[in-house]
Formats: structure tokens, C-alpha cells, sequence
């Protein structure tokens, strides 16, 4: 599908919010543009990116929902650090945990790199059926970490085998 009929889908539903996710929206070249455009016909834009592409070119409009993959992941390899710098009181950082190893590994990243300063907001959510989001959230309490703990809501409607939702 070309940009100009992607922008004109989105438009069309004519709500305000608009978030470009799937997959990693930022390998594919026309993303850019969209995002752009999208900012220029005055929707609020949010773009889910896995972090691993450099989000430094993406329009400064667009608020970055950009994740850090934890050890638990096998994919905390592809954390592209560096994006870290571009991130704005905009943006926020996703965190999917998958036990309590992971939970501590956030933790130090979180104070590490500063990130309750630096995003809006920081998201843990747990790795579906491995990690109890309850127990996530003693966690948070108990340790009264300035975070908002998510559920893959998708999963919850879909069901945890749906593909392409």
C-alpha cells in the first residue's frame, strides 16, 4: 500500500490519535514521510518502535513509545542504546518483563539512564502466561518505582494465540 493511501485510511477514521506499530514500523523507508504527514494533518502520533532502529530521524511531533528488550527477551542484544539520548518527556520506554531477573534489570536501567526524568512515563509489562502481573505489581510497590505497569491488553482480547492484531 503507498503512503498517500495509508495517510488517507488513517485520516478517514477521523479520530485524533493515530499510533504506527506492527512488526518494526521503522524498516519500512516510507514510514518517515507517513509520520510527518500524519503530524502535519494535525493528529497526535504515536509510533511503537522495538528499539532497535536509530529513532533519531524520526519527526520531533511524534511521541516514541521505544523498547528496551530484557535479558529474559534472548533479544536484550539488539537494545540500541543510543537511542536513549533522543528520547523526550514525549516519549515513554516499554519494558516486557519475563521473571524477577528481569524486574531488577529494569530497575538499574531505569535510575541508570535516568529515565523517570527523561520520558513521560516508563511501562513494565509482564511476558504472557511466565510472568504474574501481580506479582509485578508487589514488585512496584513494594519498591514504589515511579512506573505504570501494563497487560498485553491485546492478548486479553484476541486471545494470546491471534496473530496480526
Amino acid at each position: 500500500m503507498a503512503v498517500d493511501e495509508v495517510l488517507e485510511k488513517a485520516l478517514s477514521f477521523g479520530t485524533p490519535l493515530v499510533e504506527v506499530t506492527g512488526g518494526e514500523p521503522l524498516l519500512q523507508p516510507a514510514v518517515l514521510p507517513l509520520l510527518e504527514q500524519l503530524c502535519d494533518a494535525r493528529r497526535t502520533v504515536l509510533l511503537e518502535t522495538s528499539g532497535e532502529r536509530d529513532i533519531s530521524a524520526v519527526d520531533p511531533r511524534v511521541h516514541r513509545i521505544m523498547d528496551l528488550k530484557a535479558p529474559g527477551s534472548g533479544e536484550s542484544h539488539r537494545n540500541r542504546w543510543e537511542n536513549i539520548e533522543h528520547l523526550s518527556r514525549r516519549d515513554e520506554v516499554k519494558i516486557v518483563l519475563s521473571d524477577r531477573a528481569d524486574y531488577e534489570w529494569a530497575k538499574k536501567v531505569i535510575d541508570e539512564h535516568h529515565l523517570g526524568e527523561r520520558v513521560n512515563a516508563v511501562l513494565l509489562s509482564c511476558v504472557w502466561g511466565e510472568l504474574d502481573p501481580k506479582a509485578l505489581a508487589r514488585w512496584v510497590l513494594e519498591d514504589r518505582l515511579a512506573v505504570r505497569v501494563q497487560i498485553q491488553l491485546h492478548k486479553v482480547i484476541w486471545g494470546a494465540e491471534a496473530q496480526g492484531v
